[in-house]
């Protein structure tokens, strides 16, 4: 005692967050919002997987949507040297996935300028934030990183996963309950990291025999039904 003045108590630390976290105990998961502590979002097996690429068939315009976007990427404009093969790619990968490119020339010079196509060959996942990183007037860059993985995803659906929020909220959701990979939320954003976190998830929910583009399909749809967006 100093001074007749009791000492301050320090409280103890709260107890770590278990790394065998399910959703239905009762702990909450740490910056996820509080409807998502009460729903029951099942843990990945084949038969969920398998329940969403059904359902994924089932629409129409997510399947012309996507078999139009291969007709140009794979058979039509497969190369990426030509300023118009690369802007009607550019263009038609902003209107369908709504990816925000408010100067499709801009972009697509960026990425014909950065000669891609023996990266791309190579399974070259840096590729990935250097498309994503495009300077948009002579002081301002902006990172379009979810168009990056799409644009180069869409050249190799089986080498380069998709990221957007939808995918990236669940793979948070999905660390924090079972500690599938470790990593923390700003490693999304690194694509090579982000090639590792889809891996990982892969092979700790035993979901190897889907490819690359399948786990895609799953985490979008999953993402989007359990962390919709909330228009005002």
């Amino acid at each position: 005692m100093l001074f007749g003045i009791p000492p301050f108590k320090i409280s103890q630390p709260a107890p770590a967050f278990p790394i065998n976290y399910h959703y239905r105990d009762s702990y909450k998961i740490p910056n996820v919002p509080i409807e998502v502590h009460r729903m029951r979002i099942p843990r990945p097996t084949s038969s969920i997987i398998d329940k969403y690429l059904s359902k994924w068939d089932s629409l129409e315009n997510y399947v012309l949507q996507e078999s139009s976007l291969d007709k140009l990427f794979l058979e039509t404009y497969t190369t990426n040297n030509d300023m118009d093969d690369v802007l009607i790619k550019v263009c038609s990968l902003n209107a369908f996935y709504s990816t925000n490119i408010f100067s499709p020339f801009i972009a697509a010079k960026h990425i014909v300028d950065l000669n891609i196509d023996d990266r791309l060959r190579k399974n070259d996942l840096t590729l990935v934030n250097d498309i994503a990183n495009i300077k948009v007037t002579r002081i301002k860059t902006i990172n379009f990183y979810s168009f990056a993985s799409k644009y180069c995803s869409h050249h190799r659906p089986d080498i380069y996963p998709i990221y957007d929020s939808y995918v990236d909220k669940l793979l948070m959701f999905f660390k924090r309950t079972d500690n599938f990979s470790i990593f923390h939320k700003n490693d999304l954003k690194n694509y090579a990291e982000f090639n590792r976190i889809i891996h990982d998830f892969q092979n700790y929910y035993k979901l190897g025999k889907y490819s690359v583009k399948e786990i895609d399909k799953f985490l979008w749809q999953a993402g989007k039904h359990y962390f919709p967006k909330k228009y005002k």
